[in-house]
């Protein structure tokens, strides 16, 4: 059975309306007003405070800028180092005159199945209470060089960005009339040795190879280790001698594909990313030499011995 509420409660209720409609009638309209005449000078203040602070908008120069197949959308995957790989890849051959268009995302169908192959002969020369440590789809440049010849490459218009998930794999890639598996196809790419991995990390020994300690570096890859000067060098003589370089961060790896200086004579690597060309410049990302200091992990370019 319900309780109805007593008829004290009730007339009590009444007043504290009539107390309610008073207030908003008499206090809370007017304050709304205020509220509204604040709310516009406070908008006015930020956006002159906004353009005081904006970043100024330079006026790039390219000295060098090498030839390279359309900016590419990785979207929500961690496959950068895939794409920044691919694209340094690409350029080399146009720059060569071999025109060529690589897909990451059959990269990443491939992880996978390549990263259990990799923690299988660890295990089988370590023991098997070796674990895989491997974060998500993260890896470095020098994983794809590793992959290419066991998994193979595909051509990008087969297995686009948007290529949905139920679409299969193809076993073939079809060049010029002939046909060739996808290892087959990698293996006219990239040569044996043909790209060398330099790392930087001020932890480890310099001019020798070391395991750069990394969630990425989950193969226990060891890079030649060089001072940031001496990276920073080999960089821009790759590049102004025609050469893309794959360039890798903590977080983000892209291609660099040119040089550029700004209006102060400032120097900028000319950098290809993957986030599709709905950003600024195009989907090119301009980072200045100070900055290549700064953040560089790894770059993987083309052997010059």
């Amino acid at each position: 059975m319900c309780e109805t509420l007593p008829r004290k409660y009730s007339r009590s209720k009444k007043k504290r309306k009539l107390r309610i409609s008073f207030f908003f009638t008499h206090l809370f309209v007017p304050l709304q007003a205020m509220k509204k005449s604040v709310v516009y000078i406070l908008l006015v203040f930020l956006m002159l405070a906004g353009c005081g602070k904006r970043r100024p908008q330079h006026v790039f120069t390219h000295e060098v800028l090498l030839p390279m197949t359309p900016v590419k959308n990785q979207g929500k995957s961690e496959l950068c180092w895939a794409y920044a790989m691919l694209a340094t890849i690409e350029t080399e051959h146009i720059v060569r005159g071999d025109s060529v268009n690589l897909s990451a995302v059959y990269i990443g169908r491939m992880l996978d199945d390549y990263a259990a192959s990799v923690l299988q002969q660890r295990q089988s020369k370590q023991g098997a209470g070796v674990q895989a440590k491997r974060k998500g789809q993260r890896a470095m440049g020098v994983t794809l060089l590793n992959m290419l010849p066991t998994v193979g490459a595909m051509d990008y218009e087969v297995l686009p960005d948007d290529a949905p998930d139920d679409l299969a794999t193809p076993s073939w890639v079809f060049l010029l009339g002939a046909r060739y598996t996808p290892q087959e196809f990698a293996h006219s790419l990239v040569a044996p040795d043909e790209y060398v991995a330099l790392a930087c990390w001020p932890d480890s020994p310099y001019y020798k190879k070391v395991e750069v300690p990394t969630a990425d570096n989950w193969e226990h890859n060891r890079l030649l280790n060089l001072p940031v000067d001496t990276l920073l060098k080999k960089t821009e003589r790759a590049v102004r001698s025609g050469h893309p370089v794959c360039w890798e961060s903590t977080g983000h790896a892209m291609a660099i594909v040119g040089i550029a200086h700004d209006e102060n004579g400032k120097k900028y690597f000319v950098m290809k990313n993957s986030w599709g060309t709905d950003q600024p410049d195009g989907g090119l990302v301009y980072m200045s030499f100070s900055a290549f200091r700064k953040k560089t992990l790894a770059v993987e370019m083309l052997n010059e011995e």
